[in-house]
């Protein structure tokens, strides 16, 4: 049987795709090749907002239009967190959560065998285990994601995941390790660190992060190492000095903020003040110095103000960002939030967004802007048009370099010579050199 997967959300959930790709490989199932019908589809499904609900509920939709008589399956997060809801949804002849994705193969066959619909969500349960797993990699990209941690025990006021995820779990060590060497054999060069909360890798088992960079900065062929989203609280100044003695990790650091007003960030049940946030930031640049910082930024949330959006916006163009995830407060039924007085207008919500994206993209474009005239080693992941190649910094810049011969999966010290749009142009520094690491 061939199969074809639709994958929404986040790095942790395209992790997991290729994990259930390769287990349907083992079983037997083939790739559906393009512009032909698969028997099967998979959508792999984000429940972050009741938005991402629909956008599952119109991906499996179009998937069995453009599959004709192929079996639906749905997973993921959305019926984890939303079992009756996700199981009432007809389109899918099969339905898992996250818990059992693993026998995905298995109701596979039972639905074709018996024609009948499976919905098959487990609970997730006090004590479970991190779920053991490996991927091989992404299929086409340079970087590979290494899920590490799983759960997540903050429960933010607008937040679901921990209910779809369950509590905090970590990868072993060992695990870890065996999986990186195999991507290292695999011709991957970065490996990305990913988790549900990545920061609380490791609480369940007497270790902390710097454990899981420090293990995974040791294994031989890996070129860099980068971090996926960070919570903030836990970036103490041991942490920064341990993180910097890795000369592997790559010097971005996407660090969660949501809000620049505290009031708002105390609704929200966030656990640092806007005060304490600018310090981390301030560490990081101490000890990474010309680091790319990151974030997620609400708008709109229930109950703000005009007040503290200005104190928000304020906070924000202060810090500089090298670049900014800007999206308007969605409710989400099921969490604290959902009933909370003072909901914001969507008319609202549309202008403090737009106000919020023309302060980041400048922020932005002056970072970009200060990295122009600079030698930076380029990982070059695809040919963009004839002879152009695109690949990232380590402050995961965006780079185009026009060259001759191939450059895909090649790092190489490039000179930054101006700005393209979202990222930079470049060109090699040392262009008769071969191929060689650089950090």
């Amino acid at each position: 049987m061939t199969v074809r997967f639709v994958t929404l959300g986040c790095k942790v959930n395209q992790y997991e795709t290729e994990v259930m790709w390769e287990q349907l490989e083992g079983a037997g199932f083939s790739q559906a090749k393009e512009g032909e019908a698969a028997d099967v589809v998979v959508v792999n499904s984000c429940t972050v907002t009741a938005q991402s609900d629909q956008k599952a509920r119109q991906a499996m939709r179009r998937a069995k239009k453009d599959n004709p008589g192929a079996i639906g399956v749905l997973t993921g997060c959305w019926p984890q967190a939303f079992p009756e809801e996700a199981g009432a949804f007809g389109d899918a002849d099969v339905v898992l959560g996250t818990v059992n994705r693993g026998m995905l193969a298995e109701k596979i066959w039972e639905y074709k065998a018996a024609g009948q619909r499976v919905v098959a969500v487990l609970p997730h349960e006090a004590g479970e285990p991190f779920e053991p797993m490996q991927a091989k990699g992404l299929r086409g990209r340079t970087r590979a994601f290494l899920k590490i941690e799983d759960g997540c025990n903050r429960f933010c006021s607008y937040c679901i995941i921990p209910y779809a995820r369950g509590r905090v779990r970590s990868k072993p060590l060992g695990d870890m390790v065996a999986e990186a060497r195999a991507l290292a054999g695999n011709g991957y060069k970065e490996i990305v660190l990913t988790g549900i909360n990545l920061p609380a890798y490791g609480q369940d088992m007497g270790l902390d992060l710097c454990d899981a960079v420090e293990a995974v900065c040791g294994v031989e062929g890996i070129c860099r190492v980068r971090l996926g989203s960070l919570e903030p609280e836990k970036l103490t100044e041991e942490t920064l000095k341990r993180f910097a003695a890795q000369g592997k990790l790559c010097p971005q650091f996407h660090l969660s903020l949501q809000s620049g007003c505290g009031a708002t960030l105390r609704r929200m049940n966030r656990h640092y003040t806007p005060e304490e946030y600018r310090g981390i930031v301030e560490g990081l640049r101490r000890w990474f110095p010309g680091c790319a910082i990151t974030t997620d930024v609400m708008v709109g949330f229930a109950g703000e103000t005009e007040e503290e959006f200005r104190e928000s916006l304020d906070f924000v163009k202060g810090i500089g960002f090298a670049k900014v995830h800007v999206f308007a407060y969605s409710r989400r039924p099921g969490t604290k939030a959902y009933d909370a007085p003072g909901q914001v207008s969507h008319a609202v919500k549309e202008a403090r967004s737009r106000e919020m994206i023309a302060c980041t993209e400048a922020c932005q474009r002056a970072y970009y802007q200060g990295q122009v005239g600079q030698v930076y080693p380029v990982l070059f992941e695809r040919e963009v048009e004839k002879n152009v190649y695109e690949g990232y910094t380590p402050q995961y810049t965006p780079v185009r370099a026009a060259w001759g011969k191939p450059l895909q999966g090649q790092v190489r010290p490039v000179k930054l010579t101006g700005l393209l749009g979202d990222g930079c142009t470049g060109e090699l520094a040392n262009p008769e050199e071969k191929e060689r690491e650089v950090f």
